[in-house]
């Protein structure tokens, strides 16, 4: 009797493995979300030039189908983060990917530029809702030091690596169905990630409930909206153009007028006790310095492969490849070193910083597996130590009330960061690309690169 009742599990032995089954069926779940709002952003660009065809919008018009996504997104981060605190968890999640969704199939199914637009505008807000209740959810679901790791390494890595993914998926559907299937696809994700969200989710108001702070919600929604904007316009007009500036300053004056208020109100949108931690605060530094460096590269690099190299969409997004499997191999390793995050993120950020200087070796002439593919190693490398370790610090240690806004302001970094690397890098871009063509002859490459 005795032998047999030990080698029969006890009931906590089998409540503690079901436990962990659970949790990691929640990394699924937020996982796939993650990657359907990270591809989106890239697998929409591929789309862009079959949608401007069908829709007859102009190459001006033609920015605001991404422009309108990233001013949402942006600039509603921190109040869908809040959201996230004061309700439940869970149904903040799904009623975000339900809404993701639904915008999702009105842009697919959009008939005129107006409607892309809107569609994209809506996208953008409820997956300002639905990323900070994902990381939230995997913040307090993922508390033992070890598990975490492992869980933010693979959140980290889809975060970092799902453009590529995009790129690829872009590519097939836009050749082989319609750049309507680009927006149509994210139902798919959205239907897989809220069965699971019902499945394995937990409800339930948190105990402790946060008021909304609703002037600081406007500060901080109209200085990101503003500085999310100016980016955008540094692109396209200039860093010098009046309506660029104007929106760059009164972002940071609005940002600045919400950080006073934030230290006045009994209930703020986001308590500074989340940045002034040291350590924290480094993580949200190296996360929108992360989102520079992989927003740039993704957009310098695309136009390289298409249009300098000739290659196809679907091709460009597997040359992609190699580097999003050095995040996801980098991202899952530094969660099981004994080094601190202080180490590896320093070590990923001169990893990065590496194989952005390949990058700027890379000529008119050069080849894809010389030129471009070394670079991509080495950056892929450094953005998985980045993205793993800082995503983690950025939430670790956060109070239960505070770890949505929490887990927001990593998306709003991210976001901001982003745009700064693609305003930055496209100016470069020009600058270079008009120094070349002085003394050059129109050839080929020459007019591909004035294209």
């Amino acid at each position: 009797m005795d032998l047999m009742s030990s080698a029969i599990p006890s009931t906590a032995t089998l409540d503690r493995a079901a436990r962990a089954e659970r949790r990691w069926l929640v990394l699924v779940v937020v996982a796939v979300a993650q990657l359907m709002l990270v591809l989106d952003g890239t697998i929409v660009n591929i789309a862009l030039p079959s949608a401007q065809q069908a829709l007859g919008f102009s190459d001006s018009e033609r920015q605001w189908v991404v422009t309108a996504y990233a001013l949402s997104f942006g600039s509603l981060l921190l109040v869908g983060g809040r959201l996230g605190d004061m309700f439940s968890r869970k149904w903040v999640f799904i009623t975000g990917l339900v809404g993701f969704a639904i915008a999702s199939a009105i842009g697919g199914a959009a008939g005129s530029f107006a409607v892309l637009v809107t569609a994209r505008t809506l996208q953008g807000a409820f997956g300002a809702v639905m990323a900070p209740a994902a990381l939230g959810t995997l913040v307090s679901t993922f508390t033992d030091p070890r598990e975490r790791g492992r869980a933010f390494g693979v959140f980290g890595s889809v975060a970092a690596g799902g453009s590529a993914i995009g790129l690829v998926l872009g590519g097939v559907l836009t050749e082989y169905l319609s750049w309507r299937w680009c927006l149509y696809v994210n139902l798919v994700f959205a239907a897989i990630a809220a069965a699971g969200a019902l499945a394995y989710l937990r409800g339930g108001r948190p105990a402790s409930r946060p008021r909304m702070d609703w002037p600081g919600a406007v500060l901080a929604c109209a200085g990101l909206f503003a500085i999310v904007f100016g980016f955008s316009q540094a692109e396209t007009a200039g860093w010098t153009a009046a309506l660029t500036v104007g929106s760059l300053v009164g972002g940071v004056v609005l940002l600045a007028g919400f950080v006073v208020a934030e230290e006045r109100v009994p209930h703020p949108l986001l308590p500074l006790r989340v940045i002034v931690d040291r350590a924290r605060g480094g993580a949200y530094v190296a996360v929108g310095i992360s989102g520079l460096a992989i927003f740039g590269t993704f957009l310098f690099l695309t136009f390289y492969l298409q249009v300098v190299t000739g290659f196809s969409p679907l091709t460009t997004g597997l040359l992609f490849l190699p580097m999003t499997a050095c995040i996801l191999i980098s991202s899952n390793l530094s969660s099981n070193i004994g080094l601190g995050p202080r180490v590896l993120i320093a070590a990923g950020m001169v990893l990065s910083a590496g194989g952005m200087a390949l990058l700027t070796q890379v000529t008119v002439t050069s080849s894809y597996v010389s030129g471009v593919l070394p670079a991509l190693i080495v950056l892929g490398l450094g953005l998985g130590q980045i993205f793993a370790q800082a995503i983690n610090t950025a939430t670790a240690g956060v109070a239960r009330e505070d770890s949505g806004v929490a887990s927001a302001l990593v998306n709003t970094m991210q976001q901001v960061g982003g745009s700064i690397g693609t305003a930055a890098l496209s100016t470069i871009a020009l600058n270079a690309t008009a120094s070349y063509l002085i003394g050059h002859d129109a050839g080929p490459q020459t007019q591909a690169m004035a294209a």
